[in-house]
């Protein structure tokens, strides 16, 4: 596993930032915390600790901040946060390194593009102080991949020394593209990800900023489909949550609710009909108590849907909808076993990213974006900022785009917890099949 993060080379410049105590260069964070054995710990050990690069100011500096513009853009999905991040990364550059011209590129990487003839912003103190109370981005957002040359082309113009992008993996999938233009042309442009994903699936980082909200936001369509639930006779509330590949958020809202009886989510499999299958364990369930709540994750139950090869201006596939669709079977199923049940569909995926960050996600991303600022400031580049182990580290960004960060059911404490929780099966596969 590669951890090294790129450097333009040995800064020379004193700090301007005035802070009591900076990190060391040479601080890193071990990879691996927890050993099953000693034996596990030794064979760990002997065969070379993986560590990443701690994040944090630097003594020394590569940038001189009187030479320097920095740039902002998001793109993707909006996430609460994302206004938080801007104004962290604002503040740290003005009144800490005492950069003097901050471009925000709106609509994404389009932004970037002269073609869009989308005009950069100057962003200040001032016009930033107080975004973090607003949803989304000031800057605005695009989904969709532009040319790097023209990116490129467009830093070169308006004099960028240092990139900030935040969004999810799409986003740091065009960031590496540019920096591989950047390499081409042996220029020195910083380009720093700041990983932006609701579902809180990117590699090898800890969690991502807008998750905390996002399932704390869900909750209350959950206790509304609770409310629903209890207030008919055989009632059943259906809360879909966003989740294309991780099931994080559908398992934390459920955790944090306790009104939910079933959680379905992408990494778990699961039959509709049979013995031991979910449409069984249901109707088990609405006979003895006559309620249910059911968190179903946008990814979930994707078999049902046959083979699809078609995808959005993101790149990724597109989804079948699983909340109708589980809606629908569940109606007609509980109608041949002559069953009257009262069902309420909730999907809350749009008011759940549009909403500003939560006071536990406005302090996270401040971190994030101070960290984003040392990274860049540093010389640094080709490199996400993010946490691991409660330490907030450099991951380069082929590390982070690798693969994606999913819940593993089978070592997993969270999930464990959440059959405890929900009471229902480990699996919900038909005996039959």
């Amino acid at each position: 596993m590669e951890t090294k993060i790129k450097n333009f080379g040995t800064p020379k410049i004193e700090s301007p930032a005035g802070y009591d105590y900076y990190t060391a260069e040479d601080s890193r964070a071990i990879f691996k915390t927890v050993f099953d054995s000693e034996e596990d710990w030794k064979k760990y050990s002997e065969g070379g600790v993986a560590f990443f690069e701690q994040a944090g100011p630097r003594k020394k500096i590569f940038f001189p901040p009187s030479e320097v513009t920095a740039g902002i853009v998001t793109c993707g999905g909006l996430c609460p946060g994302i206004n938080d991040v801007i104004r962290g990364i604002v503040m740290e550059l003005t009144y800490r390194y005492g950069v003097r011209r901050i471009l925000g590129f709106p609509y994404g990487f389009q932004g970037l593009v002269k073609k869009y003839a989308h005009r950069p912003i100057e962003l200040t103190p001032e016009n930033v102080a107080h975004i973090g109370a607003d949803g989304g981005t000031i800057l605005a957002s695009s989904r969709g991949n532009q040319d790097a040359i023209d990116m490129v082309d467009t830093l070169s113009l308006y004099g960028v020394k240092m990139l900030f992008c935040i969004g999810g993996d799409g986003t740091l999938r065009g960031a590496k593209e540019i920096v591989k233009e950047i390499e081409k042309r042996r220029e020195e442009i910083s380009i720093i990800g700041v990983p932006k994903t609701i579902d809180n699936d990117i590699n090898y980082v800890q969690k991502s900023f807008g998750f905390s909200t996002a399932f704390s936001k869900a909750m209350e369509s959950v206790e509304c489909a609770h409310v629903e639930s209890k207030g008919a006779p055989n009632g059943i509330g259906v809360v879909k949550l966003m989740g294309r590949h991780s099931g994080f958020i559908a398992v934390n809202a459920a955790l944090a609710s306790r009104n939910v009886n079933f959680c379905l989510i992408p990494e778990v499999d699961f039959d509709l009909y049979g013995k031991g299958a979910f449409l069984e364990i249901l109707k088990e369930r609405i006979l003895r108590r006559q309620h249910a709540v059911i968190i179903v994750a946008e990814g979930a139950g994707q078999k049902f849907f046959g083979k699809n090869e078609e995808r959005d201006t993101s790149g990724n596939l597109k989804l079948g909808d699983i909340g109708v669709f589980l809606k629908e079977k569940i109606s007609d199923y509980f109608k041949k076993e002559n069953i009257a049940i009262n069902l309420k569909y909730i999907d809350p995926s749009y008011i759940i990213r549009s909403v500003p960050a939560n006071p536990e996600d406005s302090v996270f991303c401040e971190f994030l974006a101070q960290n984003a600022v040392h990274a860049a400031m540093s010389g640094k580049t080709d490199m996400v900022v993010g946490m691991w182990n409660n330490v907030f580290t450099h991951l380069p960004i082929d590390l982070a785009i690798k693969e994606r960060k999913v819940l593993q059911p089978d070592r997993s404490t969270l999930w464990r917890t959440l059959l405890t929780s929900t009471g229902q099966p480990s699996r919900m596969i038909s005996s039959e099949s």
